[in-house]
């Protein structure tokens, strides 16, 4: 610290003077700045811990205020700069719906290890997939780690109850994810149902549709994206995405993650579909028909709505059980599995990001494999 005349300041004892600067953002979130004085190096640096710990104090007596609700609010502005559209959008249901109604208007300084373990038992009790309630957890979990990471709260008082538990003891002995899936002799007559409903561009459009799931395992809305710029001779290149908000908004984004991003060979019977749909568009769209065309839904993606209705339709005319639409991506794998095709490339075809995944949900699928196993050492004995 100097003087006017850039002299150094010292006090009687001959000790330098320091400035203690500390920079803070108020409780209505504007930048301040407290200075104070010190002499000597030491006094200095114990002044400005010293200080840095009243900030903190301070800032924690008021954000223990904050409620649930507001947290939320402030979370999910800073979410939203984090995280893709669909997954910003996901996040807030999951809060909404098995956050908020419960802690909403609670403090956090009022939120205590009981509450949320009273939370836990109520959630449990509910009628819900392990899944949902573990999503929920982890979404609830999310929410006080940023809190933290803010310094509102010293801890997450959530992390040290853990998540939700598979309880039954059925975890080991069954699929981690329930599914249905169409063999390929049920998709046969699912899709010839289907066929026989097609008269305009836009129904062949469903026909069209379904059979890309199925037979190259695309999510419903990487399907519902796919441009014929983005079909290249026999192969299909995954790069993009479609999710519908409320009112018709659509929101198109890069594939769920960066493997999701991914080549895939077109299997003959599709190529053959794919060759004549395009030919349709071109009839119906005349001069309009651009490569940048949806294959699907041809000006604007087919509506979320409108395929499951379809596909309710098309699974009752063939007399066969409803399956959700992702399990079209499950019929892929699976068919794929029982046919002993290598895991790594279902994993490929499919874009997981790990092969542990695909193992996780479809190993159990690979009962030719176990059979091929005994039939070897069966053998040892005859040699």
């Amino acid at each position: 610290m100097t003087d006017s005349k850039g002299k150094a300041v010292k006090n009687k004892e001959g000790l330098q003077g320091y400035r203690v600067r500390i920079n803070y953002t108020d409780s209505n979130g504007k930048a301040r700045q407290v200075e104070r004085t010190a002499y000597g190096l030491g006094e200095a640096q114990t002044l400005e811990q010293k200080l840095i710990q009243e900030y903190k104090d301070k800032k924690l007596v008021a954000a223990s205020k904050m409620t649930i609700n507001e947290l939320y609010t402030e979370y999910m502005k800073y979410h939203a700069t984090e995280t893709r559209k669909s997954s910003d959008i996901s996040t807030a249901s999951k809060l909404q719906k098995r956050v908020l109604p419960y802690f909403g208007e609670c403090r956090l300084d009022k939120l205590t290890q009981k509450d949320l373990a009273d939370w836990k038992i109520e959630i449990s009790k509910q009628d819900l997939a392990l899944r949902t309630k573990q999503n929920g957890y982890m979404a609830f979990r999310a929410l006080l780690n940023y809190a933290v990471k803010m310094e509102y709260i010293p801890k997450n008082p959530l992390t040290v109850l853990g998540g939700f538990k598979d309880v039954t003891g059925l975890s080991e002995n069954s699929t981690p994810e329930k599914f249905q899936y169409y063999t390929a002799e049920q998709f046969l007559k699912y899709i010839a149902a289907a066929k026989e409903n097609c008269i305009t561009v836009t129904d062949w459009g469903y026909y069209v549709f379904f059979n890309i799931l199925f037979y190259c395992g695309l999510r419903k809305g990487e399907a519902n994206a796919l441009k014929w710029s983005d079909i290249r001779g026999n192969m299909m290149y995954i790069r993009r995405s479609i999710f519908q908000k409320a009112k018709g908004e659509d929101v198109e984004t890069a594939p769920k993650t960066a493997s999701s991003s991914r080549d895939i060979q077109i299997p003959l019977p599709l190529m053959k579909i794919l060759e004549e749909h395009k030919e349709r568009q071109k009839q119906a769209a005349g001069e309009l028909f651009s490569e940048n065309l949806r294959v699907c839904g041809c000006e604007r993606p087919l509506r979320d709505t409108s395929i499951e209705n379809k596909n309710k339709a098309f699974s009752s005319a063939a007399d066969l059980p409803h399956i959700r639409i992702h399990d079209f991506r499950h019929s892929h794998a699976s068919l794929l599995a029982n046919e002993g095709i290598n895991i790594q490339e279902v994993a490929r075809r499919l874009g997981h990001s790990n092969v542990k995944m695909t193992l996780s949900t479809y190993s159990h699928l690979y009962p030719r494999e176990e059979e091929r196993a005994i039939s070897v050492l069966n053998k040892i004995a005859e040699k």
